[in-house]
């Protein structure tokens, strides 16, 4: 009971999610894209401003900049070609407070940004930029602005400068919103389910969920001519979306998104490029745009071409593909943010223009269903049955062999070797799903690797066991007994953080209260049969001389074997009903 304190403060300590922002401002990874590591999107009302003292510069010219606005903590500025913005920066900067500022290298090109030196708040910051000898015609001014971690700004855009004797141009507006769409009309027709499998392809969660009754996510195609109409449904409070990939991952996705923005909709086709919010466009490719939003179901359809040509954006609707269904919360003004959970995905790639189908999806990856199942089954099961053999039952079988050696220890090695091979399996099975370390999963990778290396450390201690009667026996108990333990507790904790993460996500707060449920039970049992041991060795001097005489010899030879073998059998159901009930809820994600 004294490790529960500092367990429970770890937990705590590691439920918050990490922050990966740059209070000092070196931001150079940013350079090209110019946006903060953080887990919001950008938004798209500007309220700061970028100004300058003239709008015409040669050679070696000195214009001061300044950037203001509401109160904000952090920047990041770029002088970058106008008619190229995604290019490299140009030209370099000079500081006039250098306690708030700082010059930082972009690219090949030293002193071509200005970042903050701390999250000090500001409402002003100025510099100078000096143009280079050789500069493109047209410059403008890119600020990046951070209010704080989930409110910031990216590439706000400033005044265009020219140089002389060249014409201006004006500033070219950019925003992050989604596009303003064409009038479109109010949905009178409910969605129906009726139809799926037999005239148009349908995709929902729950399988068999009926769009006109539960408030469940819907979608289906149904081909007509050389067109596709497109209808999708769900309970959502900002904006619902889907995406054709060629792969089960974000990234290079044909995407269309139906979003609140106010007391209207709007619906827009979009492309992902990476794993980043999409690049939404104008819905000059849709007509027949329809909406409806009532008791907090958001329903849209609309209807586009099989084919679009010159638009690589816009797959070919007879192609195969693996569909995604995303929902997240919208902004006011209609600024996407990111979903906070994992987009519901088909098992295989279809061909929505030559099947009529009714299939299913899941928010949990295959193999994070793997890593999952397998900690549960290594972590809930076999090492906690392992351990209490080992701890408990060395006297139930004290001569009974089994391949040579005792009963309980052949138990025991079985169960943690299957421990062991169950959590290297599950350890992999994260890096070939990401590919990479994930930033975005706080505590739990980190507290996986502690696991992984403390069963490997408790591996390597059982094969160094020294013999029973060893002077070393007594140091191998307790290294074998505490890193077992810490290796416990410490998947335990790793289990809780790791049953929300998007990749998995279940139930919650169910989830919380079957693992809590699980840790008091496996306590109530640990103490039970500690108790159990205590009670026999208490009393064992005191019915020493009279046991022969008072007990029957079935009795005392049992010397309580029985109680426990009763515990076990309890103890093995009531694990493996937790367990099972873990499994079934990953198997349904």
């Amino acid at each position: 009971m004294a490790l529960l304190a500092p367990v429970l403060i770890w937990l705590l300590a590691c439920s918050s999610s990490p922050v990966a922002g740059y209070p000092n401002g070196k931001v150079t990874s940013a350079c090209s894209s110019m946006e903060p590591e953080h887990e919001h999107y950008p938004k798209s009302r500007v309220i700061h401003n970028i100004t300058v003292d003239k709008t015409v510069f040669g050679p070696g010219d000195r214009i001061k900049v300044t950037l203001s606005g509401s109160r904000f903590t952090g920047f990041f500025i770029q002088a970058r070609n106008a008619n190229n913005l995604d290019g490299n920066a140009v030209g370099a900067f000079s500081l006039i407070h250098k306690d708030i500022s700082q010059l930082l290298k972009c690219g090949r090109v030293q002193d071509s940004a200005v970042s903050h030196t701390s999250k000090r708040r500001k409402e002003q910051v100025e510099f100078y930029w000096i143009a280079p000898s050789s500069c493109p015609q047209h410059i403008q001014f890119l600020a990046t602005v951070v209010e704080k971690y989930s409110v910031y700004w990216v590439k706000i855009p400033g005044p265009i400068i020219s140089q002389s004797g060249v014409p201006l141009i004006t500033n070219k507006p950019q925003t992050t919103t989604l596009p303003p769409s064409p009038p479109i009309a109010l949905l009178t027709k409910e969605f129906s389910s009726s139809e799926c499998g037999s005239r148009k392809f349908c995709v929902r969660n729950p399988t068999s969920c009926d769009p006109q009754q539960d408030p469940c996510f819907f979608l289906s195609f149904r081909k007509e001519g050389d067109s596709m109409l497109i209808e999708m449904s769900g309970p959502v409070k900002g904006y619902l979306a889907f995406a054709l990939s060629h792969d089960q991952w974000m990234g290079d996705d044909d995407v269309y998104l139906c979003g609140i923005q106010g007391q209207s909709v709007k619906i827009n086709p979009g492309y992902n490029t990476g794993r980043t919010h999409p690049d939404v466009t104008t819905p000059d490719k849709l007509r027949d745009m329809a909406w409806r939003i009532e008791d907090g179901i958001l329903q849209c359809s609309f209807r586009r071409n099989l084919h679009i040509p010159d638009s690589p954006k816009r797959f070919p609707l007879d192609g195969s593909y693996y569909i995604f269904i995303a929902d997240g919360d919208a902004d006011e003004d209609g600024t996407l943010q990111r979903h906070q959970r994992q987009p519901l995905v088909t098992g295989r790639m279809y061909n929505v223009a030559r099947s009529v189908e009714d299939v299913g999806g899941s928010r949990s990856p295959l193999l994070m269903k793997f890593h999952g199942a397998m900690m549960f089954i290594a972590w809930m099961t076999t090492v906690s049955i392992g351990v209490l053999v080992a701890r408990f039952f060395k006297p139930v079988w004290p001569e009974s062999t089994l391949c040579g050696e005792k009963i309980w220890f052949q138990v025991h090695r079985l169960l943690m070797i299957t421990t062991v091979v169950l959590t290297v399996a599950a350890f992999v099975l994260p890096f070939l799903y990401r590919g990479h370390w994930s930033a975005r999963a706080g505590c739990h990778p980190y507290l996986g690797c502690v696991v992984m290396a403390l069963t490997f450390l408790q591996l390597l201690i059982a094969i160094s066991r020294p013999q029973p009667y060893s002077r070393k026996r007594p140091l191998f108990n307790w290294t074998h007994w505490a890193t077992g333990t810490v290796a416990r507790i410490v998947a335990v904790a790793a289990m809780f953080l790791g049953m929300d993460l998007p990749a998995l996500n279940l139930p919650d707060p169910w989830d919380t209260y079957t693992m809590v449920g699980f840790v008091l039970w496996h306590v109530f049992i640990d103490i039970l049969l500690e108790v159990h041991c205590f009670c026999r060795h208490e009393g064992s001097g005191k019915l020493l001389e009279d046991r022969v005489q008072m007990l029957k010899p079935s009795r005392a030879k049992d010397d309580g074997h029985t109680f426990k073998k009763i515990v076990l059998t309890i103890y093995i159901c009531g694990n493996a009903a937790f367990l099972i009930t873990f499994l079934a809820a990953i198997y349904q994600l």
